[in-house]
């Protein structure tokens, strides 16, 4: 059986499929608040690379970023299109390749991407893309799947019996990530990690039940002070060193060096 791949058509039926836009599950605001913590983007043009419902590009402009959302898939853009519209702010949306940016050499503030570096067998092309339209001092976010987790074992798993529903994929240590990067002359300076919230089980069990029409909350709270506290506990963990070697995510945030 040749193994799947994942191209725009791939993703146009991913994301019409019929679930509104808050069915789906968003990233829990981890990157506005890993940027907003270490940027003060007022007015700085910031571009989400790959950026499906861009609800982070949302939160973002909400805060005064110029953002920039691109992606090659139509049906992505239009549930970016219907968040932009109801959180009443501006997105530029751009049908473009990754791999191939329209933009200016030296030209935007902050590129992040969230779930797509992982979907390229060769990363190299489109992290160079990155740094290119990057401004000196300009910085990029990388968020990706970490590879101690449960969650890379069932999605290889999958990817072996060819039913991962986005073909293939890989994953990647902090370590190779931030790697990564330095090949391509980014400094990274910053990373951070972040465990599933819901749990795991628990987004398997409701994708499972939608397949049978049944609903579930996207994220249940049953005993509020136990809710609580696990939040709490979570954020603690994830804050720790433990965060970026064990979480299901890792990302980084790495500086464009200066030219000589």
């Amino acid at each position: 059986m040749a193994e799947r791949t994942s191209g725009r058509k791939h993703w146009d039926d991913f994301w019409k499929r019929d679930r509104d836009l808050d069915e789906i599950y968003d990233n829990d605001g981890r990157i506005p608040e890993e940027i907003l913590k270490r940027m003060d983007i007022g007015g700085s043009v910031i571009m989400e690379v790959g950026a499906a419902t861009a609800r982070d590009s949302v939160i973002l402009a909400e805060n005064g970023a110029v953002s920039v959302a691109l992606d090659y898939s139509h049906e992505a853009l239009r549930l970016a299109r219907v968040a932009a519209a109801r959180a009443g702010v501006q997105l530029f949306l751009v049908c473009g390749d990754a791999l191939a940016l329209p933009f200016r050499n030296n030209s935007i503030d902050l590129v992040f991407h969230q779930g797509v570096l992982e979907h390229f067998r060769d990363p190299m092309p489109l992290l160079r893309e990155n740094v290119r339209v990057l401004k000196e001092d300009g910085k990029v976010l990388v968020d990706v799947p970490q590879t101690v987790h449960i969650y890379t074992l069932i999605k290889k798993i999958l990817i072996a019996m060819n039913v991962w529903f986005a073909g293939w994929e890989t994953q990647f240590t902090p370590q190779q990530l931030a790697d990564l990067l330095r090949e391509v002359d980014l400094g990274p300076e910053t990373t951070y990690g972040r465990f599933f919230s819901p749990s795991l089980a628990y987004r398997i069990l409701r994708e499972l039940l939608m397949k049978l029409g049944i609903r579930m909350p996207l994220r249940p709270v049953i005993l509020p002070p136990v809710h609580r506290f696990r939040t709490r506990l979570r954020r603690r963990i994830e804050a720790s060193f433990l965060g970026p070697r064990f979480g299901y995510i890792v990302g980084i945030i790495a500086v464009k060096k200066r030219s000589c």
